[in-house]
């Protein structure tokens, strides 16, 4: 007789999730069941053989199997930003779509506490959470009077719709460091390198988080978080690492959006892998294969495999095999989505205000343009007043509207749920200018595949950039 197929849970209000790891990992030697060797074991038990196999030994594969779910409220959007520098974490946070900010909803850094600069950092960030409120109030008023109503739309769902609106545009003066609550999930052994992070970092609240984070951790996994500490070698390189960048000649923004790198072989490759997965010739020989097809019979294979793919499927592994790196500026609250995208391989510049401001046009046609070029120009001359001091701190103040460059690394089927995801109607505008450009770019080295992207063709980055922003790179007025 065969053996009986089971499959069950093993409870994480029944066992400790350091427990549920070495059970896991006891299979290995192992023939009883799973919750046989789980009853088996308790806390002692299990740090002893976590201490010996996954310290001692460098099972960390093991600490994938024990995953806690933290709750971070109030940290602030630029520390949120290390948090989540992790791949393979799962977060959730507080939109600044959707969501309004108190009037004092902001960190006062631990540095500033004892510096000559705290007062006039709390009178920055008073006056540009102020500004952010006046905005939400001159938008939200232009909106009822300029957005009508929808057949069958309920006053209810009107209003929200411009509320919603309103809350799209404001958000460009919240500044980083404006709190909000995000919700991580990791197993232990991702968790394990965040706190090493967040405990390197050069911001105190950072620091600060990750002890947090490691206490909090311990409670449940004592063994595998026990040696999470500094990242030695860091402050080295980042010391060096600012020195020799800071012989760098810089040079205007050549473009917002460029297409630095990429395989010209990565459309005939992708399409080789397809094969060499459903076939039984060697990698070369497929690619081979498909390199010697007329570009007509590989417009036809690409539309076969790759345009069914439904709005909620995933595309084939094998899209991965073509890589492409982008340098992209984008605004702040843009790159704050953009950082979700953790598939992707990204280094962003520390955030400041020397590449200028967006403007959204809604802010204009609400009479706010004054007092939104004001908030701006204010931040950043705070923003030099303590970078001179303290760069990272200086950070914080910066407001959502201002620019960032990133560099990213991604591969094709990557590129295809981003531009998918954040080309769609729903998607900020911002977000969306951003994902536009990397889909005219990727068009014109490889419109076989880009072709197969999804999206509503009606719109370009170009058109977007005319119908939402009435500048996107302005200089601030720092006299």
């Amino acid at each position: 007789m065969s053996p009986t197929r089971r499959i069950y849970r093993l409870s994480p209000s029944q066992f400790s999730p350091e427990t549920i790891a070495v059970t896991f990992a006891k299979t290995s030697r192992s023939p009883e069941p799973f919750d046989v060797i789980a009853a088996e074991l308790d806390n002692e038990r299990s740090a002893r053989f976590s201490e010996k196999w996954i310290v001692g030994y460098g099972h960390s594969s093991v600490a994938e199997h024990a995953v806690l779910h933290l709750a971070l409220e109030n940290v602030s959007r630029l520390a949120i930003e290390t948090v989540e520098g992790n791949r393979l974490g799962s977060y959730t946070e507080k939109s600044s779509r959707y969501q309004e900010w108190d009037a004092h909803a902001y960190t006062v850094p631990a540095e500033l506490e004892a510096s000559p600069y705290r007062q006039s950092y709390v009178e920055l960030m008073d006056q540009l959470f102020a500004a952010y409120a006046d905005a939400l109030g001159a938008l939200r008023a232009w909106g009822e009077a300029h957005t009508p109503k929808l057949p069958e739309e309920t006053d209810k769902s009107w209003a929200n719709r411009v509320k919603a609106a309103a809350i799209d545009t404001a958000r460009f003066l919240l500044p980083a460091g404006a709190v909000a609550n995000v919700g991580v999930t990791m197993n232990a052994r991702v968790l394990e390198y965040a706190i090493r992070k967040l405990l390197s970092s050069d911001l105190a609240e950072a620091r600060a988080i990750g002890e947090e984070i490691k206490a909090v951790a311990a409670q449940e996994l004592p063994t595998l978080v026990k040696y999470a500490n500094p990242i030695d070698y860091l402050p080295a390189v980042r010391e060096l690492s600012q020195t020799l960048a800071g012989q760098i000649e810089a040079h205007p923004v050549e473009a917002w959006c460029r297409l630095t790198d990429f395989d010209p072989q990565a459309e005939d490759k992708a399409l080789a892998a397809v094969l060499f997965r459903f076939g039984t010739s060697g990698a070369q020989d497929c690619l081979s294969f498909v390199q010697q097809a007329s570009a007509e019979e590989r417009a036809a294979w690409a539309a076969q495999i790759f345009g069914q793919i439904g709005a909620h499927d995933t595309p084939l592994r094998e899209l991965e095999f073509s890589q492409y790196q982008f340098e992209l500026v984008m605004d702040q609250g843009a790159y704050f989505e953009f950082k979700r995208h953790r598939m992707m391989t990204q280094t962003v510049q520390s955030l400041n205000t020397h590449l200028g401001y967006a403007v959204p046009r809604a802010i204009c046609d609400a009479g706010f343009e004054d007092r939104y070029h004001q908030a701006m120009s204010a931040a950043a001359r705070g923003y030099e007043l303590l970078a001179a001091w303290n760069r990272p701190v200086a950070s914080y103040v910066v407001p959502n509207g201002y620019n960032r460059r990133v560099l990213c690394g991604v591969n094709l089927r990557e590129l295809y749920h981003f531009i998918s995801l954040r080309c769609a109607e729903n998607a900020h505008y911002s977000i969306r200018r951003g994902g536009r450009g990397m889909l005219e770019a990727l068009q014109a080295v490889h419109p076989l595949l880009a072709s197969q992207i999804r999206v509503n063709e009606s719109e370009s980055s170009q058109s977007i950039a005319g119908q939402y922003f009435s500048a996107l790179a302005e200089p601030p007025h720092l006299s």
